[in-house]
């Protein structure tokens, strides 16, 4: 099964999350190209200056250092370069110069002959055409038990709301936010652990999920969970007064 990522270039998890793919993915299915979009962690697409300025102001300075230098570092670690990571493994960059959604963008991936998409990260809504465009759909990876907590950094507002669970949900994309049915959902117990700790321990139980929801497509064993949007929850990104109370309930970035 013929499979094309689309994601962003994200500084941080990307590439750990992308190689354990990698290891996990069945032996039936194999990527073969890659959509790599501009980062845009907050929703919208914003300069560095804006980006850096956003995070500084809301986070505080501490929060801020503590990713900026991770930023630089990780800059300037080879084995953390999505172009690097693309060659080593043989994965064709998908270059789109127009909206994913755009009719040539659209052509663009369609000649790699995808079964299946998978968003990781992805930082744009899909329309129909994208949606239909591979045989076995689409499919998105949030990390939340849907329909809770859809919308932005569903790792801190769990914290914050002191949950004492969160989880993972691959999902069938359509044209809402977070909104389609779900594939396979994983719950993970939070415990003592900080943002960080639990990013990565969700990104890892993420990738584990879209392995098994690959499998199960290619197998035609799917059984959809129902994103009854009636429960839903929807967070938006945090202000400063929300990160206050983030710490004021002891909980940690870090």
């Amino acid at each position: 099964m013929r499979i094309v990522i689309i994601t962003q270039n994200e500084p941080f998890y990307l590439i750990d999350s992308l190689n354990y793919l990698i290891d996990i993915l069945p032996k039936h299915s194999q990527i073969v190209g890659c959509v790599v979009n501009d980062v845009s962690p907050f929703g919208k697409k914003e300069t560095f200056f804006e980006k850096a300025k956003k995070t500084l102001h809301v986070f505080g300075f501490a929060f801020f250092m503590h990713y900026g230098f991770k930023f630089v570092k990780n800059k300037f670690d080879k084995s953390k370069n999505i172009k690097r990571f693309l060659s080593v493994n043989s994965i064709s960059e998908i270059s789109l110069d127009k909206h994913i959604n755009h009719q040539d963008s659209i052509e663009k991936i369609k000649s790699f002959k995808p079964d299946l998409l998978i968003s990781i990260l992805g930082n744009q809504i899909f329309k129909n055409q994208i949606i239909n465009l591979a045989p076995k759909g689409c499919l998105n990876l949030h990390t939340a038990l849907l329909p809770k907590y859809r919308g932005l950094m569903p790792t801190f507002w769990v914290l914050k709301n002191n949950e004492k669970f969160t989880g993972v949900s691959v999902f069938q994309v359509d044209e809402g936010i977070d909104s389609g049915p779900i594939v396979v959902q994983e719950k993970v117990e939070i415990g003592n652990r900080s943002q960080e700790e639990l990013i990565v321990h969700t990104k890892k139980i993420g990738m584990e999920a879209i392995a098994k929801a690959v499998d199960l497509i290619y197998k035609d064993k799917v059984v959809l969970i129902n994103n009854d949007a009636s429960q839903k929850t929807y967070y938006s990104f945090p202000t400063r007064s929300d990160v206050k109370e983030f710490l004021t309930n002891g909980k940690r970035f870090y």
